[in-house]
């Protein structure tokens, strides 16, 4: 496969799931917890590295999942269980677990051959040289098949819970109220955000991962007043901005991510601007008759 379509392929893919899910992040006010969970899975890759010794995908995925997870349940246990507020549960998971991941890497550095920033800052310009081979057949990027699988599962994810997310996201009493339970559909959204950005942020990067959340969302919530049309619209934005992005740093020669990053982040300036305009300025969002 060519490797300028493999790249592009890969950043469409990552791009519309960590989109998708961002837009329910964004409604629930909670964005920042893809960041939070990018930094915290640090522990489980220095733990996984230290029990295989080997640098393997299988291993860090399956420590950075395990950690992720936790990470969400304990960011979940703080906000309903102890009346945490919401940016506070992040914070102080995020930096309790990132902090222990460096304190493990600093406390094995003789032994173990990893450092942190190796976790944070992926490259997707690499994603054509790891490729999964089957009996000598070369099938292509590891990176774009489980970037594709990523997008089929998001897709299935909210194409069956489409409207347990919906009411939960847009009122939580509403939706206990009708017998939804609250805390699965919050727990299920926290894990599959944390599925998304383990396997996400070995391709692109954290960096990345955390923009692909925010802005795509961020810039449809600004124009849009209905869930439908905002997910179809951020679907547009994260497309624009991961092919876009990367013809723009193919053509400066830059950094792939940073150039992606760059263009979801101009986006939402110039839908900002057009948003204080008084003609554009949208209504608060309904959903069954009532304000949110």
């Amino acid at each position: 496969m060519n490797p300028s379509l493999s790249i592009a392929l890969t950043a469409s893919f990552i791009a519309l799931s960590c989109g998708l899910l961002g837009a329910f992040l964004v409604l629930r006010k909670m964005t920042m917890v893809g960041d939070a969970i990018s930094h915290a899975v640090l522990p489980g890759i220095a733990v996984a590295y230290w029990v295989s010794q080997s640098r393997g995908s299988v291993f860090m995925f399956i420590g950075a999942a395990f950690v992720g997870v936790l990470a969400t349940v304990l960011i979940e246990y703080l906000r309903k269980r102890l009346k945490v507020q919401s940016d506070a549960s992040i914070g102080m998971t995020f930096t309790t677990l990132f902090a222990a991941g460096v304190v493990m890497i600093t406390y094995w550095s003789d032994s173990v051959d990893l450092d942190q920033e190796c976790v944070l800052y992926g490259e997707i310009a690499y994603v054509p040289f790891d490729t999964w081979l089957v009996n000598g057949v070369n099938l292509g990027p590891v990176a774009l098949w489980t970037s594709g699988f990523l997008l089929l599962a998001v897709l299935t994810y909210i194409g069956v819970g489409f409207k347990g997310l919906t009411m939960t996201s847009f009122n939580e009493d509403y939706a206990a109220v009708l017998g939804i339970s609250v805390g699965l559909w919050n727990l299920s959204l926290m894990s599959m955000v944390s599925f998304a950005t383990v396997v996400s942020f070995e391709s692109v990067g954290a960096i990345l991962v955390v923009a692909l959340l925010v802005a795509p969302a961020a810039t449809s919530y600004l124009l849009v007043q209905q869930l439908r049309p905002m997910l179809l619209l951020t679907c547009v934005f994260a497309l624009v901005g991961a092919l876009g992005g990367y013809g723009l740093s193919k053509w400066l020669e830059t950094s792939i991510a940073g150039t992606i990053s760059t263009v979801l982040g101009g986006q939402f300036l110039v839908v900002l601007l057009l948003h204080t305009t008084k003609p554009f300025k949208k209504k608060p969002h309904v959903l069954e008759g009532q304000t949110i």
